[in-house]
C-alpha cells in the first residue's frame, strides 16, 4: 500500500507565523505512527516557541534560511539540512529576512497541529 498526497490535497492550517500543510496523518491515510507535513514561515517570521512533550520532530529544510533555537543550542537552517528535536525540547523557529523558510516536518508519534504546549522560554 502507498499513499500519494500533493500540496493541493494537503490539509491547510494557519498557525502563528506560518502555514502548516498536513500531508500524511491518521485522518487521510492508514498511518498510525507518524505525521508528515510542510511548514512555511514567511520571511522574517519569529513566532513564539513551543514544546512537543511526547513527539520527536525531524525537520528538513527544503528552501530558505533561518535558525532553530533551543535553550541548549542554535541550529542554522539552510537547504539540505536536517535537524532532530527530542521530545520535551523547547524550540523557536526563526525565518531569515530574505525569503520564506519551507520545512518538511515529520513527527512520531503523530501530532495534532497546533495542539502542543506553547511557552515563551
Amino acid at each position: 500500500m502507498i499513499k500519494r498526497v500533493d500540496r493541493a490535497e494537503a490539509t491547510v492550517q494557519p498557525l502563528p507565523g506560518r502555514t502548516w500543510y498536513t500531508y500524511i496523518d491518521k485522518a487521510n491515510s492508514p498511518a498510525t505512527n507518524v505525521t508528515v507535513g510542510v511548514s512555511i514561515y514567511s520571511a522574517g517570521s519569529k513566532p513564539a516557541g513551543h514544546v512537543h512533550e511526547t513527539q520527536e520532530e525531524c525537520i528538513y529544510v527544503a528552501s530558505g534560511h533561518g535558525r532553530l533555537v533551543t535553550p541548549e543550542a542554535t541550529a542554522e537552517l539552510e537547504p539540505g539540512v536536517a535537524v532532530l528535536i527530542a521530545p520535551g525540547t523547547f524550540h523557536i523557529t526563526e525565518a531569515g529576512d530574505g525569503e520564506p523558510l519551507e520545512l518538511v516536518c515529520l513527527f512520531s508519534p503523530p501530532v495534532v497541529p497546533g495542539s502542543y504546549v506553547k511557552r515563551s522560554s
